[in-house]
């Protein structure tokens, strides 16, 4: 049997292909159109001659392509090249992206006035001057929090306490269906100011934050830290996207993050907790295992106790059969509207993470049963295969040909190591094929195919890696990162399979188009010089995090 199309060989090292194009074209234009483009500083004329050539081309050394297909065929192939990785392999620490600097409409408009501070009248006027996608721009850009503001008041009604003049609620009204909705003029501007991390917190609060100004969503969950400076809602999506509704863990009111930096350990803790008590608490039912009473949140110990019999009842011959097989969580972090109309990510609040149970099966019009699609489903046919054509343990060769790799340029003295984290449990490496130039992937080190497979310091291991992950993305100057789990079915017994978490930033000059439609994911850079750049990042991090806790 031939070997699936992968990146990991059977001998636990990665296969890495290498163009090195040389070619020769034929010339079959007729005509010439030669004319000027323009002069030198010293009036020297520039045209187009080039541009025209009289005879046939040949081209000898065209840049180096390396070609690495992604350790998974479904998530297709990558292509580094060299000529754009050299420069970064030569400078590592130009591998991010720069801090976007301060943005003020109406401070400008006050530097360049005659009159210097101009009131808030002319302020209003000013921005009511600005075409719509004008308006969108600086919602998303300004870092003004008085402008953020006053464009908070154009984009919908909001009330204010009479006697602090503080933002105290929003306005309501009925629609045609006698609903009531709140009173928001544009919701386009609406969105991109309440994910503006600059609008004051009392603003975000009052517009985004307050539980149930999202919405009718009830709140079924929430973690409340012992220092009581973490609080984390869990709110039911009933009608969603996803069949059978979802989940999002969103930081309370009380907890205001919109940064990954922002986030700590134990905010990261409670997000997940609420993850794993809500996947344990519906699996726990289908089993007639009781949880307690008592209307609270679970307990770690507690949660590894439902975990264990949740697996001992799996075990067993009489075992019913589930109505749900896999988890489904996801995390998109950050927001983008471009100033087009285009929405450039799905934030509806920074920091939250989403989870579904999937149906193992689904009935088509016909009657028929079929199998419900899972994402980590595919990963278990792919490994089922690779064993087939190599006799080997995919996820086993994998983390070998990770600790084995070798530079992909094989060039001396650069950096080899895809290794930003290792601790007992789990690995955060750069994937040798990633299907974006930052992409990080997450895994255990020992066979663990879903959360229900994971014990009490596994959890710990993956909660920290997960935010060192999306921390370090952040201060490399990622705005919106997805990230997203494989995980396998609960009552598949195929030990071969790992749980796996893809983080994938989304930069800004990497947009997804036709190449990217065709599953082939270009880079400018080599994995090992991003690995160096995320370690380098961590230790920043790290120290910064040290010296905020030794100050406190």
């Amino acid at each position: 049997m031939t070997a699936p199309r992968s990146c990991v060989g059977k001998d636990g090292r990665f296969i890495v292909g290498i163009h090195k194009p040389c070619f020769e074209i034929k010339n079959l234009r007729e005509h010439d159109y030669i004319t000027s483009l323009g002069q030198l500083q010293d009036g020297k004329m520039v045209d187009n001659k080039v541009n025209f050539p009289g005879g046939d081309l040949y081209e000898p050394d065209a840049d180096t392509i390396y070609e690495i297909a992604n350790p998974f065929p479904f998530r297709g192939t990558t292509y580094i090249n060299s000529a754009w990785a050299d420069k970064k392999a030569a400078h590592p620490e130009t591998i991010s992206i720069p801090a976007p600097g301060p943005c003020s409409l109406l401070k400008n408009f006050e530097l360049s006035s005659k009159t210097g501070a101009i009131g808030i009248q002319d302020k209003k006027s000013l921005l009511d001057l600005l075409p719509h996608p004008l308006l969108i721009a600086l919602a998303q850009a300004s870092t003004d929090p008085e402008e953020l503001v006053l464009l908070a008041k154009k984009s919908c009604k909001i009330l204010f306490d009479p006697k602090t003049g503080a933002p105290d609620g929003i306005g309501y009204r009925k629609n045609r269906k006698n609903k009531i909705i709140p009173d928001i003029h544009d919701h386009e501007l609406f969105e991109v100011l309440v994910n503006n991390r600059h609008l004051p917190g009392d603003y975000k609060n009052t517009l985004v934050l307050k539980p149930g100004v999202q919405g009718n969503n009830e709140i079924t969950g929430e973690y409340i830290s012992q220092d009581k400076n973490t609080h984390v809602f869990e709110y039911l999506r009933r009608n969603s996207y996803i069949p059978w509704g979802h989940f999002a863990s969103n930081m309370a009111n009380d907890a205001i993050r919109y940064r990954a930096l922002d986030l700590c350990h134990e905010d990261m803790k409670g997000i997940r907790h609420l993850y794993y008590q809500r996947t344990f608490a519906r699996l726990a039912k289908g089993f007639g295992i009781l949880l307690p009473e008592k209307r609270r949140c679970l307990k770690e110990n507690e949660l590894e106790s439902i975990r264990k019999k949740i697996l001992a009842e799996l075990e067993k011959d009489t075992s019913p059969s589930l109505e749900f097989g896999h988890t489904l969580w996801g995390w998109n972090f950050g927001y983008g509207y471009a100033q087009s109309g285009h929405r450039l990510h799905a934030s509806h609040q920074m920091i939250h993470h989403q989870n579904a149970m999937i149906p193992k099966n689904v009935k088509t019009d016909t009657g028929e049963i079929l199998p419900s699609f899972a994402c980590g489903d595919l990963v278990k046919d792919f490994i089922l295969q690779y064993r087939k054509a190599t006799s080997k343990n995919f996820f086993l060769n994998y983390l070998a040909a990770i600790k084995n790799n070798t530079r992909t340029d094989k060039k001396p003295g650069y950096e080899s190591s895809l290794i930003l984290l290792e601790d007992d449990h789990t690995i955060l490496f750069v994937p040798k094929a990633q299907i974006s130039e930052w992409e990080l992937q997450l895994m255990p080190k020992t066979p663990c195919g879903n959360i229900l497979e994971a014990d009490t310091s596994m959890r710990r291991s993956l909660d920290k890696a997960i935010l060192s992950a999306v921390k370090t993305l952040e201060f490399l100057g990622a705005q919106m990162v997805t990230s997203i789990e494989f995980s396998k079915q609960f009552d598949c017994q195929n030990r071969d399979h790992h749980l796996l978490y893809s983080f994938i930033p989304r930069l800004p000059y990497a947009p997804d188009t036709f190449s990217e439609a065709q599953l082939r994911w270009i880079s400018g850079c080599y994995p090992e010089d991003f690995a160096h750049a995320c370690r380098t990042a961590l230790k920043t991090i790290s120290g910064q995090e040290f010296k905020k806790n030794d100050s406190s």
